[in-house]
């Protein structure tokens, strides 16, 4: 790498999943010039469990930090697909092949150790500075380096910050993101999904003394119960010590809050309400749930963006492809972002503009078809699974082919589970297919 191009300051905002790897990346590939600017006062992970798909694990195992998340994590052998009123079982998918077909098992962990694991990979190298307790406003995507105004918290003073290029993580409302459409004159929404999730985790200790609730925690495999409009998907992590549940049910408590709102207070007789037709197995693992900590997050994507790059300054993970959660792809993706962008970046000419941004047409290109393509399958993955009496024809459709599944034959409704699906998103090598976009882009091919 030319050492101009390595000393190029490259300024990343947010300390997500996203953020965090395109730091690690792009240290990774020799940069010495890595600002990451953080609202929050310091990476108290939080969260609850998480899947760790084969395409995350090829990304974290190449930048050194898989191992770490490994240790912990729950390999899962088989899925189990159920009516969420009788616990009955409408199909059964094996998971065993995965690692034999893609180098990596499909396995479950905490969401905190992931991205600790991540930061921490991040502290060893010492070209990556963190900035905390700073928000990030007037984001200038127009000029020909990037800026934008930091403030400090306990500070009066805002600073402007200028950079080479700027890397925008900052989530589902990314403040880079309005920036960047209004300099475009291009105008996109935040869309309700009309679904909202509660996150749940059970210990080890609240399930020890029912049977029936330790043979799920003990379990290698993954439970989705579906009913109409709503399902809860479910597993161990953190070496069977926890047990993650995760709903989708239809927005109710978010209908009349301000758009800001994402998250909200729930009430557990609420939530029990929501599911009272489902089995008594999850019945007694929602009575589990403690009064005061019930959350419910709304769920929102946004329309898809007709760029994710303008100059010098590129889109990562949900600031350009939030989706919904039913094919457990949306920290995946963002890694995928943030390793192609080491990759694209990495392999720079010069430190020109034009270079630059054609580099981030490269990381376009590699990236927005198949975010894009992974989000609309977890919409329609939604639509299959949630469907009820007011659509039974298509639940009797969704029903024989769970039944057609079980003698071995057809695709599988909930697409994460599918085989074909499966390998389209497990077998994409991005670093693979970066470096060959790359050299077709800029004449090396």
């Amino acid at each position: 790498m030319d050492k101009a191009v390595r000393m190029m300051k490259i300024c990343i905002i947010g300390a997500g999943m996203g953020g965090l790897t395109c730091a690690l990346a792009l240290a990774k590939q020799g940069f010495e010039n890595i600002e990451v600017y953080e609202s929050a006062s310091n990476l108290g992970f939080v969260g609850a469990g998480i899947q760790l798909a084969p395409n995350m694990a090829r990304v974290l195992d190449r930048l050194g930090v898989w191992e770490d998340i490994e240790r912990e994590a729950v390999v899962l052998r088989s899925t189990s697909i159920r009516q969420g009123a009788t616990n009955g079982e409408l199909a059964k998918v094996d998971l065993d092949y995965i690692k034999e077909t893609y180098g990596y098992a499909h396995s479950v962990g905490h969401r905190s150790n992931l991205a600790d694991s991540i930061y921490q990979g991040c502290r060893r190298e010492p070209n990556i500075k963190f900035v905390f307790s700073t928000t990030v406003a007037d984001v200038d995507t127009l000029s020909t380096k990037p800026f934008f105004n930091a403030l400090q918290r306990g500070t009066l003073e805002p600073y402007r910050v200028v950079c080479d290029v700027l890397l925008a993580a900052d989530g589902v409302k990314s403040i880079a993101r309005v920036a960047m459409l209004d300099a475009l004159k291009v105008s996109t929404t935040v869309q309700d999904t009309g679904q909202a999730a509660y996150r749940i985790v059970l210990t080890r200790e609240q399930m020890t003394s029912d049977p029936e609730l330790l043979d799920s925690i003990d379990s290698e495999q993954v439970v989705r119960w579906i009913g109409a409009k709503r399902h809860i998907i479910a597993y161990p992590v953190q070496s069977h010590e926890i047990y993650n549940l995760s709903t989708t049910q239809p927005d109710v408590n978010f209908a009349a809050a301000p758009s800001a709102t994402y998250t909200t207070k729930g009430s557990k007789p609420a939530m029990l309400s929501v599911f009272a037709d489902f089995c008594p197995l999850v019945q007694k693992m929602l009575n589990l749930v403690p009064e005061g900590e019930v959350c419910e997050w709304k769920l929102r994507i946004h329309q898809p963006l007709p760029t994710w790059v303008h100059n010098s300054t590129a889109l990562v993970g949900d600031a350009c492809h939030p989706t919904l959660p039913h094919l457990a792809q949306g920290a995946a993706q963002a890694i995928e972002d943030a390793a192609v962008l080491g990759v694209v970046l990495g392999r720079l000419p010069d430190t020109s503009p034009k270079s630059i941004n054609k580099a981030l047409r490269v990381y376009e290109t590699v990236r927005k078809e198949r975010a894009e393509t992974l989000v609309e399958l977890a919409a329609a993955s939604a639509r299959a699974l949630h469907l009820g009496d007011d659509n039974e024809e298509a639940r009797k459709k969704r029903d024989a082919e769970f039944a057609a599944l079980k003698k071995g034959q057809g695709p599988v409704p909930d697409k994460w589970a599918d085989a074909e699906v499966q390998k389209m998103i497990y077998s994409f090598d991005c670093d693979k297919e970066a470096v060959a976009a790359f050299d077709k882009a800029f004449g090396k091919a």
